[in-house]
C-alpha cells in the first residue's frame, strides 16, 4: 500500500505539473504534506531547499528522498520512477505530434495561459513557507532572511545554491 501511495504522490504531480519542476513542486507539497502527512511544511521546505542546492532535477531528488524516508530503497525507486514516468510516457507518445506543431501560435498561446496558474501555485506555496517561518522564527528573522536573500539573488547575482546554504547555516547557528 505504501508503494502505491508513493507512486500516486509523485505520479499525479508529474502529470498535472505542466511547465516542469517549479510547476509540480506545489502539487508534490500538497500530496506529501496535506494528503499523506509524511512531512510538515517546515520539513518539506527543508527538503526543497536541499533539493535546490544539489545539482539535477529537484522533483526527482525530492521523490527519492521522501520515498526512501517512507519505504526504504524500494520506496525511493518507486518515487523516482513515478516522477519521471509521466514525462517518459508523454515524450514517447506525443513526440511526433509536438514536433509537428511546435511553431503553432495556438501551442504558444496555451503555454502563455498556463503561466499565471503556475505563478499562483508558487505564490501560494511561498506564502505557506512564509507563514511557517513567521510562526517558527518570528518577524525579525523572517524579514531579515527575505531581504538578505532578495539582495543576494537580485542585486549581487549570487547563485541560489549559495543563498540556500547561507540561510541554512544562519538558521543552524542563530535559530
Amino acid at each position: 500500500m505504501i508503494y502505491w501511495e508513493i507512486f500516486l504522490a509523485f505520479f499525479i504531480p508529474g502529470i498535472l505539473g505542466y511547465g516542469g519542476g517549479p510547476a509540480s513542486i506545489p502539487l508534490v507539497e500538497n500530496e506529501v504534506v496535506h494528503r499523506y502527512g509524511w512531512l510538515s511544511v517546515s520539513e518539506f521546505s527543508e527538503v526543497l531547499a536541499l533539493g535546490n542546492a544539489l545539482p539535477g532535477p529537484i522533483a526527482t531528488k525530492m521523490a527519492g528522498y521522501i520515498g526512501y524516508e517512507q519505504a526504504g530503497i524500494l520506496g525511493a525507486a518507486v518515487g523516482v520512477f513515478a516522477t519521471v514516468a509521466p514525462s517518459l510516457i508523454l515524450m514517447i507518445a506525443l513526440m511526433s505530434l509536438l514536433y509537428k506543431f511546435r511553431d503553432s501560435p495556438k501551442v504558444k498561446r496555451m503555454s502563455n495561459y498556463v503561466r499565471p496558474t503556475i505563478a499562483l501555485l508558487l505564490g501560494v506555496m511561498a506564502f505557506r513557507f512564509f507563514a511557517e517561518s513567521y510562526e517558527a522564527s518570528g518577524t525579525i528573522q523572517t524579514v531579515f532572511l527575505i531581504i538578505a536573500s532578495y539582495l543576494l539573488l537580485e542585486k549581487w547575482k549570487v547563485h541560489p545554491a549559495y543563498v540556500i546554504v547561507g540561510a541554512l547555516t544562519y538558521g543552524a547557528i542563530l535559530l
